[in-house]
């Protein structure tokens, strides 16, 4: 990954763009890591990709709760249990 560091990331900021586009691009402040950039389109298939981990694992624990016996009628009983 190609890092610039803040000054350079602000004086280059079109070539970052341009690059970003090809590659995430690393940007240090202060000699450390501070951010990452990415494409739009990077940033968009990263979230598509997050939420259907999402979903499965939501689906995984729906079926698991309906295996131990958890319907909704049981789980308005716990909810509701304020003991």
């Amino acid at each position: 990954m190609k890092t610039y560091s803040a000054l350079e990331a602000k004086n280059r900021f079109g070539e970052l763009i341009e690059a970003a586009q090809r590659q995430p691009i690393g940007v240090t402040r202060n000699g450390r890591p501070s951010v990452v950039l990415i494409s739009a389109e990077s940033y968009a298939r990263r979230q598509r990709m997050a939420r259907e981990r999402m979903r499965q694992a939501m689906q995984r624990a729906g079926e698991h709760a309906a295996a131990q016996g958890l319907d909704e009628a049981a789980l308005e009983r716990l909810l509701a249990d304020e003991s």
